[in-house]
């Protein structure tokens, strides 16, 4: 089995520590841990990681350095993965990764890394390349109310399988996650995208991405 390589940035040392300790024990190899954009860019392009565990707020503003560090480390070192973590659910963040970024890339809230077994598995499938998204942010953005919402139109099941589709699952992993067959699976699927207006895609990360899109207006 290939080890997954992973560079760690935040500007709070006990948090870097703790989480490259938790990866390091469960198997990563973590080339190195900084506490600012310019070292983890130079760290990055000196020795590519699969993927970056990055804080979303760092010095020296504390606002949106991680998706600074974020463009810079994709245009210099395009393989890379990107987790960016928040202390904060601030969808207009996340949207904004989704937006610019179309694979391998993540947003998650500090609190995951609690989730030992998880946060493992999405920091590997951020290496692959997929798309991870908190299930609070999901959640957040499903049920927000807005006029005229073409979710109205979903059936509580259907909602279920969009929150679940939003979170990057497969149809295989919606029917275990569910406990109904992947046939029964994708006819919800079917149906949610005629409900929204969008068009199927079988890529995981563009469904994604769809689902996304739509939340956001």
């Amino acid at each position: 089995m290939t080890v997954t390589r992973v560079a760690i940035a935040d500007d709070s040392v006990l948090f870097r520590e703790g989480v490259a300790r938790i990866l390091g024990e469960s198997g990563f190899e973590v080339i190195g841990i900084v506490g600012d954009v310019d070292s983890l860019v130079a760290l990055v392009t000196a020795d590519p990681p699969d993927v970056a565990v990055v804080d979303l707020r760092m010095p020296p503003d504390f606002s949106d350095e991680g998706i600074q560090a974020a463009e810079r480390v994709r245009r210099l070192a395009p393989g890379v993965g990107l987790l960016l973590l928040s202390q904060y659910v601030e969808a207009h963040h996340a949207l904004r990764l989704m937006n610019d970024f179309d694979h391998g890339v993540g947003y998650l809230l500090k609190d995951r890394v609690s989730d030992l077994v998880t946060f493992r598995n999405d920091v590997r499938r951020v290496a692959a390349g997929d798309i991870v998204i908190d299930p609070e942010l999901v959640r957040r953005l499903v049920a927000r109310a807005r006029q005229h919402d073409p979710i109205d139109k979903l059936t509580a099941r259907e909602r279920a399988v969009l929150a679940l589709m939003a979170q990057g699952l497969s149809n295989s992993a919606l029917s275990a996650e569910l406990h109904l067959s992947v046939k029964t699976i994708e006819a919800h699927v079917r149906s949610i995208f005629v409900k929204l207006g969008l068009e199927l895609d079988e890529r995981e990360h563009r469904r994604v991405l769809a689902v996304l899109a739509f939340l956001r207006t």
